[in-house]
C-alpha cells in the first residue's frame, strides 16, 4: 500500500517562499509520474507541476517561472520549492503519483492512483 505524506505547508507573505515535501512510503517505481495539485474553496483542483522519472517537468501556466518540482527517487520523496509567492497561490496543497508516464496522465487528475492528504498554504498581502 503506497502511503503519501505532505508537509512543509504554512503562512507567508506575497513575495515569500516556501518548500513543500511528499514523502513516499511502499512501492513506489521511479517511472510512476508524480505530481502536485492545488485546490482553493469554492474553485477545482488545479495542477500545478509534474515530474518524470527522468526528471522532465512540466508546469501549470499560473505558476511558471516561479514553482519548481523535484523528485529523489532514492528517498522516494517529492520536492515542490515555491518562490514568489502571491495571494493566488493561498491552497490546500497535495501531492500525487500515478502509475502512468506524466505523458500520458499529465494533469487529469482522476489519473493518478494515489494521493496525500494535503497541506494548507496561505499566502497573505
Amino acid at each position: 500500500q503506497v502511503q503519501l505524506v505532505e508537509s512543509g505547508g504554512g503562512s507567508v507573505q506575497s513575495g515569500g517562499s516556501l518548500r513543500l515535501s511528499c514523502a513516499a512510503s511502499g512501492y513506489i517505481n521511479s517511472d510512476y509520474c508524480m505530481g502536485w495539485f492545488r485546490q482553493a474553496p469554492g474553485k477545482e483542483r488545479e495542477g500545478v507541476a509534474t515530474i518524470e522519472g527522468d526528471g522532465v517537468t512540466k508546469y501549470g501556466h499560473s505558476v511558471k517561472g516561479r514553482f519548481t518540482i523535484s523528485r529523489d527517487n532514492a528517498k522516494n520523496t517529492l520536492y515542490l520549492q515555491m518562490d514568489s509567492l502571491k495571494p493566488e497561490d493561498t491552497a490546500m496543497y497535495y501531492c500525487a503519483a500515478a502509475r502512468y508516464w506524466c505523458t500520458v496522465v499529465g494533469f487529469s487528475g482522476r489519473e493518478y492512483n494515489y494521493w496525500g492528504q494535503g497541506t494548507q498554504v496561505t499566502v497573505s498581502s
